[in-house]
């Protein structure tokens, strides 16, 4: 599946912020989106541009974003996904414009000039989504299969394999539990 920069640049973005969010009811999780400094931290990790001086108003924004990206992730079917990241993209008043910025070649941004960071976000991370849901690979939009994480990810292998937020960490821990084991029973 061929996809640009831009378009891999909002999926990340969109998959960050799903993962500031706390994981389900789980005792201790938390949510790392809860000031300013969390969405400016957030905002500079993920290099969105043409943000200004951020407030209260955008970080509640921007949340509300957040919940309706865990929607279109959590869809039953391609109908509902379409028909829900069609009103997140109408609601960020989305205006299709070629620019060229901060040493990339040309490509496409989605939100209007002077929109503001939820905007930004619901527009370019709306429209990467829409583009899984039109090549049909909505499949791709995943959770950790991990038992003690439910991180979102966007599985962008070749043959979509991927099980895990990252091999490192999830992936490793349940290989090596799982040949412990093997050794355990082995052994007895």
């Amino acid at each position: 599946m061929m996809i640009t920069h831009d378009t891999r640049c909002a999926l990340d973005a969109v998959v960050d912020l799903l993962n500031t969010a706390p994981e389900g009811d789980a005792p201790g999780a938390t949510d790392s989106l809860t000031d300013l400094a969390a969405l400016q931290a957030f905002v500079t990790r993920n290099a969105i541009s043409d943000v200004g001086t951020l407030g209260d108003r955008d970080l509640a924004s921007v949340r509300a974003v957040r919940t309706r990206f865990a929607d279109v992730f959590a869809a039953p079917d391609d109908r509902t996904a379409a028909e829900r990241l069609n009103d997140l993209v109408a609601a960020a008043g989305t205006t299709p414009r070629l620019t060229d910025h901060d040493g990339y070649d040309w490509h496409v941004h989605y939100f209007a000039p002077g929109a503001s960071v939820a905007e930004h976000l619901a527009a370019d991370g709306g429209m990467a989504l829409a583009f899984l849901v039109v090549a049909g690979e909505r499949e791709r939009l995943r959770h950790c299969e991990a038992p003690d994480c439910r991180f979102a990810f966007v599985d962008l292998s070749r043959n979509r394999s991927r099980r895990y937020c990252d091999s490192r960490t999830c992936g490793n821990r349940l290989h090596v539990a799982a040949y412990r084991a093997r050794r355990r029973e082995a052994t007895r």
